[in-house]
């Protein structure tokens, strides 16, 4: 069965399982101890130090490691806040931030945390420019990701570190789904990163804190891993991790090459194959083993069953899921259509044969999908009256656009219909519609119960 969430979480890589196996038997003592087998478990923990931080880019005393990915981001977060008390409590990050970093942030606000969110374009990407802007003298730290986790998009790293940089304010780098690919650019302050996304153990993180930046680590005093991370570490996760990570990165340049091809054939063969997808993320500046795609009329929820039931483990930003009923903060900050989405990240040594099939079955599946929901085939009728209201209350999406787009042909052009609709998906949704169908969104109001969305008709 074709795993394609490496984005979510990477297969263990055979490195990381020989390593982890082998470090068993010599890992396990406690590194601060001076017998014999301390010494043992102190040089395993030092080796995998000096590779990851050769990895990274930064010196072996400026990593630790942590007991994840979230951790090694909040870590980051509390503790370079909490080092540049003196200059403030704002922070600047993106808004198509993982949410390990906007929770962060979120939970500084009690304690008198601001947060500007700095918006992106229809790609995803950030404006150096925007960053420049939202950075304040109270700016404590600005965070920025390498490469978004939904869609792909790689940020330009470089030129916002150059504009904190200039402003005196730390950068801090979540690196999770780019570190495997090859070394961040430079100028950060901070790098957060997280092994199971590169075939590395769970449980295993990473954080950089670059020599000169004011860091003051929270909670009670630790001594273990520079005080950053408190706990004994495992150090047989911690070798697999360093092991993994080198191992990958060595063949990071052809089997990136590799992928990259494969992931430009579902770019290209999915808006032939499907009507009405939108391919989302930057088509260029983007990681090359992920792609991420939107359907029209497809409950998102519904899709991914079916593709697994046909064999294939995909991901989702899509709002349709049973934990959540609202759209995907990046989605909603791209302004790119949520319904139907479905992310395909692929695994080092995906065959191409499984991306063949996975193109021959996904038309299938998604055509059965807007079936069972009552999705129109070919927009079609008289023309009725000048305005229609559609009633899509207590709906749930996709059904207030398959509702809207059953009836847009009623009306004459330059008629409306007006969709009254509850979901907050509507608001992200009937918007990508129109510009997908090339209707106009005149716009939305707020009524007692949910929202008036109004769609004018061009042709």
């Amino acid at each position: 069965m074709p795993y394609f969430d490496a984005a979510s979480s990477a297969p263990l890589h055979p490195v990381a399982r020989q390593a982890l196996q082998a470090s068993l038997d010599e890992g396990w003592a406690d590194p601060a101890r001076l017998y014999r087998e301390g010494r043992r478990a102190r040089l395993l923990l030092d080796a995998a130090r000096e590779a990851a931080a050769e990895a990274v880019g930064c010196r072996p005393d400026e990593l630790a490691f942590t007991s994840s990915g979230t951790r090694a981001v909040h870590s980051g977060i509390y503790g370079s806040a909490a080092g540049r008390r003196r200059v403030g409590r704002h922070l600047v990050v993106s808004a198509v931030e993982h949410s390990s970093v906007l929770h962060a942030a979120a939970a500084l606000e009690p304690d008198g945390g601001t947060l500007t969110e700095v918006p992106v374009d229809r790609a995803g990407a950030v404006s150096p420019t925007a960053y420049a802007a939202a950075l304040r003298p109270d700016t404590a730290l600005a965070c920025l990701q390498s490469a978004n986790h939904e869609v792909g998009t790689v940020q330009p790293v470089a030129e916002v570190a150059e504009v904190c940089r200039a402003a005196g304010v730390p950068l801090l780098v979540d690196a999770a789904q780019s570190l495997a690919w090859g070394p961040v650019e430079e100028g950060w302050s901070l790098l957060a990163a997280s092994a199971h996304k590169w075939g590395g153990p769970a449980g295993v993180g990473l954080l950089a804190v670059r020599k000169g930046v004011r860091f003051a680590p929270q909670g009670p005093a630790d001594e273990r891993e520079s005080g950053r991370a408190p706990g004994f570490e495992n150090i047989p996760a911690i070798v697999a991790a360093a092991a993994s990570l080198r191992a990958v990165r060595a063949e990071a340049a052809a089997e990136g090459e590799r992928l990259r091809a494969l992931v430009e054939r579902i770019r290209v063969r999915v808006p032939e194959l499907v009507p009405d997808v939108e391919v989302v993320g930057d088509p260029a500046r983007r990681l090359p083993h992920l792609v991420t795609f939107s359907c029209l009329y497809v409950d998102g929820e519904t899709l991914l069953h079916e593709l697994d039931r046909a064999g294939f483990s995909v991901s989702s930003g899509s709002s349709c899921t049973s934990s959540t009923l609202t759209p995907s903060h990046v989605l909603r900050a791209m302004g790119v259509l949520s319904e139907g989405n479905v992310r395909v990240s692929l695994p080092v040594g995906t065959a191409a044969s499984d991306v063949d099939r996975f193109l021959e079955v996904l038309p299938g599946v998604v055509s059965a999908v807007r079936e069972k929901l009552g999705a129109p085939v070919v927009a079609s009728g008289p023309a009725v009256a000048h305005e229609l209201v559609v009633d899509a209350l207590g709906k749930r999406c996709p059904i207030p656009v398959i509702e809207l787009a059953k009836v847009i042909a009623d009306v004459p052009v330059g008629g409306t219909v007006t969709v009254l609709a509850d979901d907050e998906a509507a608001r992200l949704d009937i918007p990508a519609w129109c510009e997908m169908r090339g209707q106009e969104y005149v716009g939305e109001s707020r009524r007692e119960r949910g929202s008036a969305y109004v769609v004018r008709r061009v042709g």
